[in-house]
């Protein structure tokens, strides 16, 4: 069984070509696609059959709504789209290869790539007896195509089409959270991406010249209603909220992402990402949590699952155990983010207005400035004494080290 992206309708020819009897596999998470015209193609190439899994629902709301909760984010920047469906889609080969007595899978992940850990490590946590043909990192395959380029002419002269072209020298892979773009010419890092490279959102230098206002509500730290403000039409099934985002965002020029990240395998990597609608959850939610997380719990989440969970998924140890322990300690810490956000959609921007919250972590007259609201300032006092303890013992072995008082070069002088 052989799952099907971008770059793998001539790697099925090659495995036939190879002697393998192949049924082509694909899931549609979100990716827009001609289904009929993938499953005329891959028919055409000589599969024996091809298997349409539709995995939105499972994907958004098993994969996307967690890692919103945990604010899972890669290297400060990447929202993780790719890594999200990897698991989805493994699980759904993996379902179907069990059916069709499949006794190999393949796919085609490149041998520089994090997708083929990410494929390989779900496959052999579902069922390790299952073995995996990768032709990326086969002699026989890399020495004859030694990378994309090649792999194009042989699909020309297969008569095989692909999306990618010399015209557009960039690989990409698209869900209904985000789509990348990879190698080509992205991989000068200091190449500026073409406006026609740019699939989802238009530029945010066209788009509109007026705000667009929505509201999003949260139950324990998921999405479960969009409001569009101008017209009052709302959203609640979490497929149909998700799109509704994605379409808002694309309108705005919201979610464009260009960054050179780390591989697992040690490489760097150039990439240019769209993260539409994610970018608009991901703002909502962590605002919310600043009205109603408590503090401690919100920095030991943010310390340990969000980039625990953050490297699981990248990394590509979704099915391991922990795994289980870090996801196992998300819903825990999202029992109190419950509420509503405002937000404004501007050229590239989202802009939080405004939030509420019936949970009771803030007190308006508690935290005023203009009113006592029950706060004694004279408490304060103590709370100061007791934190200056240790920084006044430390002063005093300052003082005798010769490098206390006001004098600049003493008082900032770093340890020698």
């Amino acid at each position: 069984m052989l799952y099907l992206m971008i770059d793998t309708s001539t790697i099925l020819a090659w495995l036939i070509d190879e002697g393998y009897e192949v049924i082509a596999y694909m899931a549609n998470v979100g990716q827009e696609e001609d289904f009929d015209a993938v499953r005329e193609k891959a028919l055409k190439c000589g599969a024996k059959d091809f298997i349409l899994d539709d995995m939105r629902r499972e994907f958004v709301e098993e994969l996307i709504f967690p890692a919103i909760q945990a604010n899972a984010i890669y290297e400060d920047v990447y929202l993780l789209g790719t890594s999200l469906a990897r698991p989805v889609i493994a699980r759904g080969m993996m379902e179907t290869a069990a059916k069709m007595q499949c006794a190999y899978v393949s796919h085609g992940c490149t041998g520089k790539g994090n997708d083929q850990v990410r494929f390989e490590l779900a496959f052999y946590g579902l069922n390790p007896d299952i073995k995996v043909i990768a032709p990326w990192r086969i002699p026989k395959f890399y020495q004859r195509f030694a990378g994309r380029s090649d792999l194009l002419e042989y699909a020309a002269s297969k008569g095989i089409p692909v999306a990618q072209t010399k015209a557009k020298p960039w690989s990409t892979d698209e869900n209904l959270f985000h789509i990348s773009y990879e190698a080509g010419i992205l991989e000068d890092p200091n190449t500026t991406p073409p406006e026609d490279m740019w699939k989802l959102t238009q530029s945010p230098q066209n788009a509109p010249n007026e705000p667009e206002k929505i509201t999003l509500d949260f139950t324990k730290g998921i999405p479960t209603k969009l409001t569009l403000t101008s017209s009052g039409q709302s959203f609640t099934d979490s497929v149909d909220l998700f799109l509704q985002l994605n379409a808002l965002a694309r309108k705005h020029g919201i979610g464009r992402v260009d960054i050179v990240e780390n591989r697992f395998i040690g490489v760097k990597s150039r990439g240019c990402y769209e993260s539409p609608g994610a970018t608009i959850l991901r703002a909502a939610h962590i605002d919310l949590e600043g009205l109603t997380l408590d503090r401690e719990v919100r920095r030991i989440r943010d310390q340990i699952v969000t980039t625990k969970l953050s490297e699981i998924l990248y990394y590509g140890f979704f099915f391991s155990p922990e795994s289980q322990y870090v996801r196992g300690c998300i819903p825990p810490s999202q029992l109190t983010v419950n509420g509503t956000v405002k937000l404004s959609l501007y050229k590239g921007n989202v802009v939080i207005e405004g939030r509420s919250s019936e949970e009771m972590l803030y007190d308006e007259k508690f935290s005023s400035m203009d009113e006592l609201g029950g706060f004694e300032p004279e408490e304060t006092s103590g709370f100061i004494s007791v934190q200056s303890i240790r920084l006044k013992r430390f002063g005093l072995g300052q003082a005798h080290k010769g490098l206390a008082g006001v004098d600049k070069a003493k008082a900032n002088a770093l340890p020698k």
